[in-house]
């Protein structure tokens, strides 16, 4: 589920069509455009580990042919810079097809939640990794990111709350003499929760603390989830392919304005089964928020684009774990930390939890959301 980007395809893109004008006939089958392409990409020296590492923008070039977007044998002139070559020279392919601009400073919070969980060693092994995703799939009433700083602060806490809503809600109040927990407040600098252990008052009903969620989702929920993402500037595209081609994320256009949130295109395959559609367009909008595209002002999303690309896949693989376990779903990513190898000096949980909390929120189901519609 790669990260498409534009200047990247915008690269390929001549190199596809002068493949569909030099080498096949209109009314060609996808297969037959397919293997154009890259007997063109092997004849400018391209290796099949380069055809491979490019596959995603040549299924993107095929939608926007199949679809009308894109027209290889117009009637007219051709489009200025998309004229066909008798002898086309194309540049070997790199790794990195981008100069990635510079990293921007990192906020005041993460440096200092960087240097904790660097002092500390707490997050330096895949078992302290996964004790502290469980830690924040059970936790659900609080963000991810919240999830983390309490984890760090009291990794044994079960559940917790501000005074007020432990009064008001449930008739309890802390303790005398107890210490109070930090977070992050959703509309402010931070806010004091208090474990339940550490209140006292009334008994708290079984299920205070228990959010609903869909296990077997249905399409109909799924739906209103993409309404969500839809309202967040970000263009949706339903694909109609194979199992193997699950989905994509694209920027679209940059925002004019120095703090507004720039436009994305996010494909997902329709033919998957519902909870698979949710994890695929999860982890696309990871990348969004990861700053895997650039960044985004209106979003507050850094640019991380000089982030390895195996790291970007197991960051935004997290990230749709996380999110898709603490809403009921289980999907097929169990396997993604003995994939990472142990290199955990590189992995930035900062980012990926405050992902996560965007991607809930994106489609949602954000923790304040859920735990206000309770009250």
């Amino acid at each position: 589920m790669p990260v498409i980007h534009p200047q990247t395809y915008a690269k390929f893109k001549p190199i596809f069509l002068n493949a569909l004008k030099t080498r096949t006939e209109p009314g060609a089958s996808r297969t037959e455009m397919m293997h154009a392409i890259i007997h063109q990409l092997k004849d400018a020296s391209y290796t099949r580990d380069d055809a491979e590492d490019i596959r995603p923008y040549i299924e993107l070039f095929l939608e926007e042919v199949q679809n009308g977007t894109i027209e290889p044998f117009p009637k007219g002139p051709y489009l200025a810079g998309l004229e066909p070559t008798p002898n086309p020279v194309f540049a070997p392919f790199q790794k990195d097809l981008f100069t990635p601009k510079p990293q921007e400073k990192a906020p005041a919070e993460q440096a200092l939640i960087d240097q904790l969980i660097a002092a500390t060693k707490l997050y330096d092994s895949s078992e302290a990794i996964e004790a502290l995703f469980s830690f924040t799939i059970n936790l659900r009433e609080f963000a991810p990111f919240n999830a983390m700083l309490l984890h760090i602060q009291k990794p044994g806490l079960t559940h917790a709350a501000t005074a007020h809503d432990w009064w008001h809600r449930f008739g309890r109040v802390p303790k005398k003499g107890t210490r109070p927990l930090l977070v992050l407040r959703t509309k402010g600098p931070v806010d004091f929760v208090f474990d339940i252990l550490d209140t006292e008052g009334r008994d708290v009903p079984v299920d205070a603390f228990v959010f609903p969620t869909f296990g077997d989702l249905s399409d109909n929920r799924f739906s209103e989830f993409m309404r969500a993402v839809a309202k967040e500037r970000i263009d949706l595209v339903v694909l109609d392919s194979g199992d193997g081609q699950a989905g994509w994320i694209r920027l679209l256009a940059e925002s004019k304005a120095k703090t507004g949130k720039n436009v994305y295109q996010l494909a997902y395959n329709r033919n998957h089964a519902a909870p698979t559609r949710f994890v695929t367009v999860a982890h696309e909008l990871a990348h969004l928020y990861l700053g895997h595209l650039g960044s985004d002002a209106g979003r507050r999303v850094p640019d991380r684009r000089d982030t390895p690309h195996a790291l970007m896949e197991v960051e935004a693989e997290m990230v749709a774990y996380l999110v898709a376990m603490r809403n009921g779903l289980k999907p097929r990513s169990e396997s993604y930390l003995a994939n990472y190898k142990g290199a955990f000096e590189d992995l930035n949980l900062y980012a990926v939890t405050r992902a996560a909390n965007a991607v809930e929120t994106a489609m949602g189901i954000a923790s304040h959301k859920l735990w206000n519609e309770k009250s």
